[in-house]
């Protein structure tokens, strides 16, 4: 299926007391909608790094057994979606290296822009390299600072200032815990505690999981060292660039029981759904979602134009991701898998369908030919963003623009294309609307062209 998929999620903890291989264990699971291609998890026992991962769901490469060889008082974690280089196990995090100073464990979520150049210039220098990934590059480089610098921290920082783009990153030396995010804040990153324990995740909803309390977020450009028991905080780099973090967060990562910059995700989509209503009534019998970011948008869309909700499709749960499939009838085969239509719910009825986004247009087709072989006299569909014109280059897998169905049709052409009656997308000003109360501004290159960074030499 033409779906986006986000990088990865990160978790880690530092607690003296418990288990943290057990409780990253079941961060990573809550954050398992992140990245359902690999996962590990990284321990330090006694100055000692161990770690076990592989590819595949965090219940499928982990049990008791290997769960039990993983104690230490910290642990980092991590759950991947390969954009690049396939789903290959050297490319699986955290990415474990031994140097002249010790061992080094890294976990990473985003993409860096000048990864390209910043290899280059390694490998010119003797570095060789195991994998495609760009943690591999920033470990590199924090390993080469480490020799000069006087601290782990200090050579994290160091590195820092040579990447560009959007890196989340946990850090684990033999003495410590170093946690960084990108001044740009690309990607989110947040604090929590349950007792002694000082917990970080890429989404809140994994300290819910835990009984953990959400403490903040880490702010762009900080840097917060973890050591014996002890969070120290470096902010020398915040404020060094303008916010920009991933809209899409907001409209389709995260899980909606998140808090992301001060806003609860389910409210943001709610009101993307409320915005849709306003600027693109249409009569209609039924609202319905697509699972599952689409459902809270088709709340906002009901409450607002006062046309019922109902429940359209039924998502198979235990499918975590549906991959290409070599033909036609087989592709067709693996939406239903996917999803099923509740056809007492739309048979004879009007629909408004609210979905998340359109790519290139041809999941969108196929879910509304569902929806008509069902039974529904009428598709409407409405899309909680703006239309995808340029690829992103910050940890998300939207392909080029050629690729892109709104570069090459109208809105009226892509109605026709996926079969529907009508088609309207949430405008860019109501796109900036969603999230009110939040503590950053956001990016949303990948519907206007507008980066925080320099990328032309990834546009050619």
């Amino acid at each position: 299926m033409s779906e986006i998929h986000e990088e990865c999620g990160v978790f880690g903890i530092y607690d003296p007391e418990g288990n943290p291989a057990s409780t990253t264990y079941y961060g990573l699971v809550s954050l398992q909608h992140r990245g359902q291609e690999g996962c590990g998890i990284a321990v330090n026992r006694d100055r000692d790094i161990y770690f076990h991962k592989n590819i595949g769901l965090v219940n499928e490469v982990f049990n008791e057994e290997e769960l039990a060889k993983l104690s230490g008082r910290m642990a980092i974690g991590h759950v991947r979606y390969s954009t690049a280089g396939g789903s290959l196990r050297e490319n699986v995090q955290p990415l474990v290296l031994r140097y002249i100073k010790g061992q080094l464990a890294i976990s990473h979520n985003g993409n860096i822009t000048n990864a390209g150049e910043i290899r280059k210039w390694l490998e010119r220098n003797g570095a060789i390299f195991q994998t495609t990934a760009d943690t591999e590059i920033i470990a590199y480089l924090i390993a080469r600072e480490r020799v000069t610098s006087g601290s782990i921290e200090k050579a994290v920082k160091n590195a820092m200032m040579k990447l560009k783009g959007a890196f989340s990153l946990l850090v684990m030396s033999p003495n410590k815990l170093v946690v960084a995010r990108d001044p740009w804040g690309y990607r989110p990153l947040s604090i929590g505690k349950r007792d002694n324990a000082i917990i970080f995740a890429s989404e809140t909803c994994a300290f819910d999981a835990i009984d953990a309390e959400f403490v903040r977020d880490v702010e762009p450009g900080e840097i917060i060292k973890i050591e014996d028991g002890e969070m120290i905080s470096d902010k020398e780099l915040c404020g060094t660039q303008k916010g920009q973090l991933c809209i899409f967060e907001h409209i389709y990562f995260a899980r909606p029981d998140s808090t992301i910059a001060n806003e609860v995700v389910h409210e943001c989509r709610k009101r993307a759904g409320a915005f849709l209503a306003k600027q693109s009534p249409v009569e209609a019998d039924i609202v319905i979602g697509v699972p599952d970011s689409g459902l809270s948008a088709a709340q906002g869309y009901s409450e607002h134009s006062g046309i019922p909700i109902d429940t359209g499709f039924i998502k198979n749960k235990y499918i975590a991701r549906t991959f290409i499939k070599p033909t036609q009838s087989e592709r067709e085969i693996a939406v239903k898998m996917k999803l099923n239509v509740l056809k007492s719910a739309v048979e004879g009825k009007r629909v408004i369908m609210v979905d998340d986004s359109i790519v290139r247009g041809t999941t969108s087709g196929k879910i509304v030919k569902l929806l008509r072989d069902a039974g529904a006299k009428e598709v409407h569909v409405r899309i909680s963003a703006p239309p995808f014109t340029w690829p992103c280059f910050f940890g998300t897998d939207i392909p080029n623009r050629d690729q892109l169905i709104a570069n090459t049709h109208t809105v009226e052409e892509t109605a026709k294309i996926i079969d529907a009656d009508s088609l309207d997308y949430l405008s860019i000003e109501n796109l900036h609307k969603i999230a009110p109360n939040s503590s950053c501004t956001f990016c949303d290159a990948c519907f206007t062209g507008n980066y925080g960074v320099e990328v032309s030499h990834l546009l050619d």
